[in-house]
């Protein structure tokens, strides 16, 4: 039965890039052309049999899951800090703690640290030479933030754990004194007027807001590629991709730039960096984390949420930027935060669902990290049982009309006027996304009550849902997708084979680090949890840390002393 149920497939469609690339874009944009090419990718891309699907749902706009009753009372944050947490097993990243640590006996400042963090940034996001992390970075305002939390530590008055610790933030979201490129080249040339919700609750606690990160130009990609500011390196391997669409943000943690980056996931932007670039990733539950001023241009797929480099960074940023905001009214409807059981690393009351089909559906190498994990997580008194997830394959269309749809209504003006200004990719994923309907904007939200209702069953009989997080390792750069772009339907169906079904449901999600390919590159997990137990994701993560043994990467700063 579990056979027939799966229907995920890899698909084999032909790369384009440089020359070809912009001939086929021109060739798809014109009247008479486009008339003939588009009818077969509309075909190719599953869109022809995803209209014939037989549906009895109602269509679900938003996955609200409404308030559950919670047995927890309102996280005290500077209590659980408190607790001392052994390390994870092999390289020690510079922390959340460890910086605020320092600030404490006085080893270091916060404008030291400022210092270091910008010579770093400006000696490794030289354009095309280095690991292009930043789009936008302004040394004064940095400097500035370092001199208050510096007289705040002296004072012994932090605002929080998170006083004078470099955060980075995709330039997604709003924050003073920047424009939001949205990762194009024309976009946010003027500063704008208000922090987004997520940058002012970090920018309360403290944290030295680095400045504006990289990702995929309108975030409608998940390698990383950017042909307007630089493709970001994964600093495990620089000829690599990072992942996306919030490349620079898994790019500026794992290189030791900052301990956690605020970034934003519409399809797996979160995850997908953090599985390649071997760092922690958390999507929380729609509606858990403001998108006021974040600008999301995939309204009812987006999430907020941090790319981190351990557990304890995850929660601490996750447990910052969560919480009801009266400016988004998405939020107003959650059960209290709570980062509950995290240090207990007896897993006996948590049971695990893997639905093998899908599971194995990724590189050996990856299914073989993940395979081991979970015999881990048994060790550790896990319970493990198989569970079956259908209609994934409609799921996965689902999603691409529902984020493309949103994408290209949020972008009209700007694709009408400006087009030649977009990258050749992201033409032609527009102009293929323009011939959507409105009967498949609907349909795509009838399956997602559909898929709703798939994963609510498989999550009544268990409390979390495993997976690799992505079906490949970072796949290398091919060095002519650099200056035009590409287009590579069969990698990115691969690499987005796992996060797609968290955000059309919107169940938290995470990705955490399961081991390392034969070359060195992070191979990623993912765990799918119920709504509001974000707390159960962070916990297995940090078990994990306790049986992976991580790795340097090759490029990777430290701004701290070194450790006694």
């Amino acid at each position: 039965m579990t056979e027939k149920v799966y229907d995920l497939k890899s698909v084999r469609m032909p790369r384009l890039s440089g020359s070809m690339l912009k001939i086929f874009v021109k060739m798809i944009e014109s009247k008479v052309f486009g008339k003939l090419l588009l009818p077969k990718l509309i075909r190719d891309a599953g869109i022809i049999d995803f209209r014939e699907l037989k549906l009895a749902e109602l269509p679900t706009f938003y996955p609200h899951w409404g308030n559950q009753v919670s047995k927890s009372a309102k996280l005290d944050l500077d209590s659980w800090v408190q607790t001392k947490r052994p390390n994870g097993k092999g390289f020690h990243f510079a922390s959340t703690r460890d910086y605020a640590d320092a600030y404490r006996s006085g080893t270091t400042t916060p404008i030291k640290v400022a210092e270091l963090t910008l010579d770093a940034i400006e000696d490794r996001n030289i354009g095309g030479t280095g690991i292009n992390a930043f789009i936008a970075c302004q040394h004064d305002d940095v400097l500035a933030q370092a001199r208050a939390s510096t007289e705040r530590w002296k004072a012994g008055k932090p605002l929080s754990i998170f006083d004078g610790v470099p955060v980075a933030v995709k330039d997604e979201m709003d924050m003073i004194p920047y424009g939001t490129t949205f990762g194009t080249g024309f976009l946010g040339k003027t500063q704008v007027s208000e922090d987004s919700t997520v940058v002012a609750r970090m920018r309360a606690g403290g944290a030295m807001l680095l400045g504006k990160v990289n990702m995929n130009e309108i975030g409608i990609g998940v390698t990383g590629l950017n042909v307007h500011h630089g493709t970001p390196r994964n600093p495990y391997n620089p000829g690599h991709f990072s992942g996306g669409s919030s490349s620079g943000s898994g790019v500026s943690v794992a290189a030791g730039l900052c301990p956690a980056a605020i970034s934003a996931d519409g399809g797996g932007s979160i995850r997908i960096p953090a599985s390649f670039c071997g760092a922690v990733g958390i999507k929380a539950t729609f509606g858990r984390i403001s998108d006021y001023n974040s600008r999301a241009l995939c309204w009812t797929v987006a999430h907020n949420g941090p790319i981190a480099a351990t557990a304890e960074d995850a929660a601490l940023t996750y447990a910052i930027l969560a919480g009801p905001d009266p400016k988004d009214p998405h939020t107003l409807n959650q059960p209290p935060v709570t980062l509950n059981g995290f240090d207990n690393l007896k897993l006996s009351d948590l049971k695990i669902g893997i639905f093998t089909p899908w599971f194995e559906h990724a590189c050996p190498e990856t299914v073989a990290a993940c395979r081991s994990l979970v015999e881990s997580f048994k060790d550790m008194g896990a319970k493990v049982s198989e569970i079956e997830i259908p209609d994934l394959e409609a799921n996965r269309i689902s999603l691409i009309i529902t984020i493309g749809t949103e994408m290209h209504a949020a972008l009209s003006r700007e694709y009408s006027a400006q087009r030649p200004d977009f990258g050749l990719d992201v033409r032609t994923n527009l102009a293929l996304i323009s011939n959507f309907t409105a009967a498949d904007y609907v349909r795509a939200q009838r399956v997602r009550t559909r898929t709703i209702n798939n994963f609510k069953r498989a999550l009544d009989a268990v409390d979390l849902i495993l997976s690799p997080t992505t079906g490949c390792p970072a796949p290398p750069i091919p060095a002519d997708a650099l200056e035009k772009g590409e287009s590579d339907l069969t990698t990115l169906t691969e690499i987005m084979r796992f996060t797609p079904a968290a955000n059309m449901t919107g169940l938290p999600a995470i990705s955490f680090p399961a081991g390392y390919t034969t070359s060195g590159l992070p191979i990623g997990c993912q765990a799918i949890g119920r709504a509001w137990e974000e707390h159960l994701l962070l916990r297995l993560a940090h078990a994990a840390e306790q049986v992976v043994e991580r790795r340097k990467p090759q490029i990777h700063y430290r701004f701290l002393p070194d450790r006694e």
